[in-house]
């Protein structure tokens, strides 16, 4: 009986929808853009539209705690793996009673960007400001606001913890909110793009022959300070695509700059971690994850 209520919730997760969608950016001040109008020239629903979205997946009412995340899904950033690495995440999120906002963000390989290797940043930080803006109206605090990210889309969790620059250039009372989230959850990471890179990610948002300076500005183990959020991680030791050296290097700088936090590193599970995992020791992220969260309102 209990399997068959385990099958009948997954299936659940799969089907429901996000109960919202929003378009983030003010009307007329999504920066970076050339005024191109792009049609996608895929039927493929994970490549990335023009416009960058937030859909919403919110528990009920009775249930909801004051935390909040936005969750980043990968995809090298050339595309967004966005249901298994997004979707499932949000629904499992919910059952926490954590209000969970999926972010579908501009890719760098978009031919409308002025300038690629910010896109994925204005996005990810206009998204924050706008969850904070609007807490209210979801019965959510605005202080308590985290980021999920996967693969690539670590890369942009990390990106927003650590970069303090509001790339936005939004004015008037979105100017005074933060962009730096509450706190992290990384699932195997893109942190390094240098001898740890995962290839793809860095030649889709940096270019196919970027500079030394430009990969060191990059990785994001660089830009960790003491006023980076507090981060859990998880990895597999056997991850082909993304090596667990990146959560590694990552982890050392938080440690190095007295960041809370904590890591986990599974022998097995390859580059993937989603709600019905098949290695029965990477199965427990859940619990781990759950009960660090907990940790949070300790401090």
């Amino acid at each position: 009986m209990k399997k068959t209520l385990f099958i009948a919730f997954i299936f659940l997760i799969n089907q429901i929808s996000a109960q919202d969608k929003f378009l983030f950016w003010p009307k007329g001040e999504m920066p970076n853009s050339k005024g191109l109008k792009i049609e996608n020239p895929t039927s493929n629903p994970e490549i990335s539209t023009q416009e960058a979205e937030l859909f919403a997946f919110l528990p009920p009412k009775a249930e909801r705690s004051q935390r909040s995340v936005i969750i980043i899904p990968g995809g090298g950033y050339s595309k967004l793996t966005y249901n298994e690495g997004a979707f499932q995440i949000a629904k499992w999120m919910n059952t926490l009673g954590i209000s969970a906002f999926v972010l579908y963000y501009r890719l760098p390989t978009s031919p409308d960007l002025i300038q690629r290797e910010i896109a994925p940043l204005q996005d990810a930080q206009a998204a924050i400001k706008y969850v904070r803006k609007n807490a209210s109206q979801w019965g959510i605090s605005p202080s308590q606001v985290g980021v999920v990210g996967t693969s690539a889309g670590g890369h942009l969790a990390t990106s927003v913890s650590n970069i303090s620059t509001d790339y936005t250039a939004l004015k008037g009372d979105w100017a005074s909110i933060s962009t730096i989230p509450d706190f992290a959850v990384l699932f195997c990471p893109v942190i390094d793009f240098g001898e740890f890179a995962h290839a793809g990610s860095r030649k889709s948002l940096l270019g196919e022959n970027a500079s030394q300076e430009k990969i060191t500005e990059y990785s994001m183990q660089n830009r960790v300070t003491g006023k980076t959020p507090p981060t859990i991680l998880f990895h597999n030791q056997d991850d082909k695509a993304v090596p667990a050296m990146n959560s590694i290097l990552y982890f050392k700088a938080m440690t190095k700059n007295k960041v809370k936090g904590a890591m986990f590193i599974f022998p097995e599970g390859g580059h993937r971690f989603a709600i019905t995992n098949k290695n029965e020791l990477s199965e427990n992220w859940k619990k781990l994850c759950s009960d660090w969260l907990k940790t949070l309102d300790a401090k």
